[in-house]
């Protein structure tokens, strides 16, 4: 057997996708250098394009040029954050990858901080969190954040790991881990899929605190049209989280009915037996009580199957893993 190579070609991947950044993104990019730089180690930094329709995408061409550390990858077609960190993750080649937003909301010190943490603990993925202790919003509109802090409340009581945000993007991992996972989304639920994939294999999990600091808008600067959609984003995440932990919702509704059933059917007994009332004209009471314990009953059952599905969607998913493995190997001959 031929040996593994346990070198890479550079020891730090940064990527950063974008879309219709023009506004900012010239600055940013050279901030972001200048922070992987600082590093002193190897570096890329791959900025991904994800079909902007304003002048970015001649800007990094032209950013780029300047320097042979900065790749571009680049398409037509505006396909996602999710499909822009894949395409990413293809082109990097680094022993550590790190994410982050192109208009430097987390700050440029977010690098290192990540960076440090993959090299000195034993985490696989590390994640930058404003939730951790040490760590907050800055300038970020009420009800986005409002949002944000309830959403990951809820998310993190569907996932096993020990991190309070799910749905950031800024977050460093093993190179060889987040190119060997098989990722499907193009969307911002790629963040969860990647949490849910990276648990499902036992994978260790860290946090760093961390700032998210929005800039204010100058009245004279360039206006940046927000991307954020809340509507989409509220029911992927409340999907994610149904079939992640399928017994926080079916499994806590089906208890209250079967609950609200019994005392219900307790309520008819008692009338029945002890104090040898007639209820059979009771009719709609009797139904509404069947109603709510076959419902009950139901939704127990269903939490049952789905977890069968989850467990049985993990074994999949792992075999997939080793399969992907074993014909990456075969390709580049070491076996």
């Amino acid at each position: 057997m031929k040996k593994v190579r346990d070198d890479y070609p550079i020891e730090l991947s940064v990527v950063s996708p974008m879309y219709n950044e023009e506004g900012v993104i010239e600055e940013s990019v050279r901030g972001l250098a200048e922070a992987i730089a600082k590093l002193g180690v190897s570096w890329e930094l791959i900025l991904v394009n994800d079909g902007s329709t304003d002048n970015t995408a001649a800007i990094i061409e032209q950013t780029a040029g300047e320097d042979e550390r900065i790749q571009v990858v680049s398409y037509k077609r505006n396909r996602g954050r999710g499909y822009a960190l894949r395409s990413g993750f293809n082109a990097s080649r680094g022993k550590y990858v790190i994410t982050t937003e192109s208009d430097l909301t987390w700050g440029k010190e977010i690098i290192e901080k990540l960076y440090n943490e993959l090299i000195e603990s034993v985490a696989d993925i590390v994640i930058a969190s404003p939730y951790a202790k040490g760590g907050r919003l800055e300038n970020v509109p009420a009800k986005r954040a409002l949002l944000s802090r309830m959403g990951n409340e809820i998310l993190k009581r569907t996932v096993p790991a020990p991190i309070s945000m799910l749905s950031g993007m800024t977050r460093g991992y093993k190179g060889d881990i987040i190119r060997s996972l098989p990722l499907e989304q193009d969307r911002k639920e790629i963040h969860l899929e990647i949490v849910s994939k990276c648990v499902m294999l036992g994978l260790e999990f860290s946090e760093v605190p961390a700032v998210l600091k929005w800039q204010k808008a100058e009245k004279s600067g360039p206006k940046r049209k927000s991307k954020f959609k809340a509507g989409k984003l509220i029911k992927s995440h409340l999907l994610f989280s149904m079939f992640e932990a399928p017994a926080m919702l079916f499994g806590t509704l089906g208890f209250a009915l079967l609950i609200v059933g019994a005392v219900f059917g307790l309520h008819l007994a008692a009338e029945y037996f002890i104090r040898d009332e007639v209820i059979g004209d009771r009719i709609i009471f009797i139904l509404v009580t069947i109603f709510l314990l076959s419902s009950g009953f139901t939704m127990f059952l269903f939490c049952f199957f789905a977890y069968q599905i989850k467990t049985l969607q993990a074994e999949l998913f792992k075999t997939q893993l080793l399969l992907h493995k074993k014909c990456s190997r075969e390709k580049t001959g070491d076996i």
